[in-house]
């Protein structure tokens, strides 16, 4: 275990260094000019050649990338252009946290659902219990989540006047993104589970199981579910750190101010270092969930080796 951590955190590397490039190539290549931003639209060509000097925007680009990137080691990823704040600041003082809950709280709904959802259909094999659950997964799949996030906005606070449109503060705020950003997952895990279900349902040992005369539930939650689960944890933990990664579209319906509107913002500001900031958090983060989902396929099946 130890050695695959160590190796892990090796692989990690050329990853952020990709990324890293990635964005700061990016963010130089379209249009705008950050010090224009700053200066205002009034200042003059001696004004705006001063901010581009003190922003070390009249350094090459690779001078640019290493300074970048030694700062960021350090912890320092930069001051926002827009607000003159530091950017790790505007991330972690409020935005990050309104994101995690969010993409947990999605993703633990979406799990539930989905797990209750894939493992009835896979018990009932093309029985109307199966085939019913499978046409709402796929309505699930197939509805985006800008047109739910209103439908739900429309019935359960326009028309019902149950919970707010906007805003991240109460329980109440939180019910209908959640469920905005939950219902795709779960169509997707339901579909998942029951596939994965089905196969291991049709090995030898569950044969012999039911053979021996072992309770359905103990066969089911026991051993086809376990050995079932490797394929929908990979599918949980690529969805938690997309949704990490800011759940734009949700948050921008909803009007929650969390690191996908603050992505968007700081791109239509041209505000280079708080996207870079934040795109290098978000990637950060991926990497972690990614790393915990390796770590988990080992606890839920003690045969798979960590390699």
């Amino acid at each position: 275990m130890f050695v695959f951590i160590i190796r892990r955190l090796f692989q990690t590397i050329p990853v952020m260094i990709g990324v890293t490039l990635a964005v700061f190539l990016m963010m130089h290549l379209i249009p705008g000019d950050p010090a224009q931003i700053m200066a205002g639209e009034r200042a003059d060509e001696a004004q705006l050649e001063q901010m581009r000097e003190n922003l070390g925007l009249n350094d090459p680009l690779y001078q640019q990338y290493f300074r970048y990137v030694g700062n960021a080691i350090q912890g320092d990823l930069g001051t926002s252009i827009r607000t003159d704040r530091a950017v790790t600041e505007e991330i972690f003082t409020n935005r990050i946290w309104i994101t995690f809950e969010l993409a947990l709280y999605g993703t633990v709904l979406a799990v539930i659902l989905g797990l209750i959802a894939g493992i009835i259909s896979a018990t009932r094999k093309y029985s109307f219990s199966d085939v019913s659950l499978m046409i709402v997964a796929l309505f699930g799949m197939s509805m985006p989540n800008f047109w739910l996030g209103i439908m739900l906005i429309y019935f359960f606070s326009v028309n019902l006047g149950w919970f707010p449109t906007i805003g991240w503060e109460s329980w109440k705020h939180m019910v209908l993104p959640v469920l905005t950003i939950g219902t795709g997952g779960a169509a997707i895990i339901a579909r998942m589970t029951r596939s994965s279900m089905l196969e291991v349902l049709d090995n030898d040992y569950i044969r012999t199981a039911y053979a021996k005369g072992v309770h359905d539930r103990v066969v089911i939650y026991k051993h086809a579910l376990r050995n079932a689960l490797v394929p929908v944890v990979t599918i949980v933990g690529l969805q938690f750190g997309t949704l990490l990664g800011g759940a734009v579209i949700t948050e921008t319906v909803f009007a929650i101010n969390g690191l996908g509107r603050l992505v968007v913002d700081s791109i239509r500001m041209r505000d280079f270092p708080m996207v870079q900031g934040t795109i290098l958090v978000c990637a950060v983060l991926f990497v972690v969930v990614n790393f915990i989902v390796d770590i988990t396929y080992r606890l839920i099946n003690k045969r798979i080796e960590l390699n």
